[in-house]
């Protein structure tokens, strides 16, 4: 026996780009509903984006490779880990890899897929591939000209506190860290 479907009866009529940014579109998408209304929806179009846990080991203990970014959305710095944007076609393994080192300075000898998932299903189609990075070796930072990123070392038993305990308030963040924990990444 099959499962009807959400979208049965639902019908695309129409999408207009309203504007079309760096990263991402905004657009308008008109849609019959079953009971024959007819309703605009504002959605985000999103190429997809990596977003890389990056666990150190100093021979003393894990610790997770956090960064300090200024988020405009929300007027303030939020701690969270790496990610970034895809660039068109481009492998989210290869971005994960490339974000890593702009962002924190470490390449990592292992990359490893841990969840893809959508963050915000509700207005945008974004899809991010999360990743473990491990064997970390300190390279450098190389910054876009609009970051403004302080890296920050968390032990591995103090990232899964904050991301149990509210300090952590970046969605993508706390889901690696915990699945991660519960793996046995961390």
């Amino acid at each position: 026996m099959s499962t009807p479907r959400d979208d049965e009866g639902i019908r695309e009529i129409g999408r207009t780009t309203v504007r079309s940014g760096r990263k991402f579109d905004f657009e308008v998408v008109k849609v019959q509903m079953p009971t024959g209304r007819t309703i605009e929806v504002d959605l985000v179009r999103h190429g997809g984006a990596a977003v890389i846990l990056p666990i150190l080991d100093d021979g003393k203990g894990r610790h997770v490779v956090f960064v300090r970014n200024h988020r405009y959305s929300i007027a303030r710095p939020l701690l969270e880990i790496p990610a970034g944007t895809l660039e068109k076609g481009e492998d989210p393994i290869v971005c994960a890899g490339r974000e890593l080192i702009e962002e924190t300075g470490y390449r990592a000898d292992r990359v490893a897929p841990l969840v893809e998932f959508f963050p915000s299903p509700g207005m945008s189609d974004e899809r991010m591939f999360t990743f473990v990075a491990t064997g970390l070796t300190h390279v450098g930072q190389d910054l876009e000209e609009d970051e403004s990123i302080e890296v920050e070392i968390v032990p591995a038993a103090e990232a899964l506190a904050m991301a149990s305990d509210g300090r952590l308030e970046d969605g993508k963040s706390i889901l690696a860290i915990l699945l991660a924990a519960r793996l046995g990444f961390l």
